[in-house]
């Protein structure tokens, strides 16, 4: 049985485990990215962790998962947000391939995600679906015909950025705003409020959570349906920490998409919410991997 080192690399962690031909995780740890520190220390930090796994199994390729705009055909990190300094310009593939001679393959985080979701979980037998991940910012990715849509610069779906109501999608509409506006209201520290804590308010009645939670429940519904009326998906597909409140946030948002839709759209795009969370990197990395070296 063939096995594979799976790395996600995110802005705050980096996940990793060793994955089997047939996908199933055999393996998992986590380790701070201490993304402060830059891409060369990250760069080590990734080299490490290959060469550990090489020293214990035998290794058959290895399958990078990363924040940042990704050429996946090169290997390489070509832009990043300034949470990672001198990120842009890292190359795994050229890097670990020369170390340790086996092929590595790269892709963005938020693509893996949605890889994963489309192959083995909420997409699963969508011909067409849009992954949005809702957390520090908001990530998106488009799969037609199986594939990742990577665009014509490899920069496809970049959806954050899309304009908004004299802001951005995700000025609005982000995980992190739902907090700093609930911290705001009360008038206390944004690192003494969290998502988890929000919903547990609402719960129970603050007036201020529910309303921050509405107030982001329909930009995402306005976000939503713009991309619905570019790409027309089978299937939305909803990840990031935030939405593991499925209970809470599904019908709010099934409301708030139809309310910005017209009903020809509306009435066949399917809403979901991830089921692989936080193997979702590690198991699109490595779909990438084998959809890259399919024979």
């Amino acid at each position: 049985m063939k096995k594979y080192i799976s790395i996600d690399i995110g802005g705050t962690a980096i996940k990793y485990g060793v994955v089997s031909e047939d996908a199933a995780v055999l393996s998992r740890g986590e380790m701070p990215t201490e993304a402060q520190k830059g891409g060369p220390a990250i760069l080590e930090k990734v080299t490490g962790l290959v060469g550990r796994a090489c020293g214990e199994e035998q290794i058959s390729g290895i399958c990078i998962s990363t924040a940042g705009m990704v050429d996946p055909a090169r290997g390489e990190v070509f832009h990043a947000a300034p949470l990672i300094p001198r990120y842009a310009g890292t190359n795994y593939k050229e890097t670990l391939e020369g170390r340790f001679g086996i092929p590595c393959e790269v892709e963005n985080d938020v693509n893996c995600a949605g890889l994963a979701e489309f192959i083995s979980g909420a997409g699963q037998g969508s011909r067409s679906m849009v992954m949005l991940t809702v957390g520090t910012g908001i990530g998106g990715c488009i799969i037609l015909g199986g594939q990742v849509l990577h665009g014509f610069g490899n920069s496809a779906c970049e959806v954050g950025y899309m304009h908004m109501r004299g802001s951005d999608f995700q000025t609005l509409g982000a995980a992190s705003s739902l907090t700093e506006k609930v911290a705001a209201g009360k008038g206390e520290p944004k690192e003494l409020w969290s998502g988890l804590r929000i919903f547990s308010e609402a719960r129970r009645g603050d007036a201020l959570c529910r309303r921050a939670i509405d107030e982001m429940v329909y930009v995402l519904g306005e976000g939503i349906a713009n991309i619905c009326y570019v790409l027309d998906p089978e299937t939305v597909v909803l990840g990031g920490g935030i939405m593991a409140e499925e209970e809470y946030l599904r019908g709010r948002l099934e409301t708030a998409v139809r309310m910005y839709l017209i009903d020809s759209i509306a009435s066949h795009v399917k809403l979901s919410f991830a089921k692989h969370r936080n193997d979702a990197g590690m198991l699109g990395a490595f779909y990438h991997f084998m959809q890259r070296h399919r024979a």
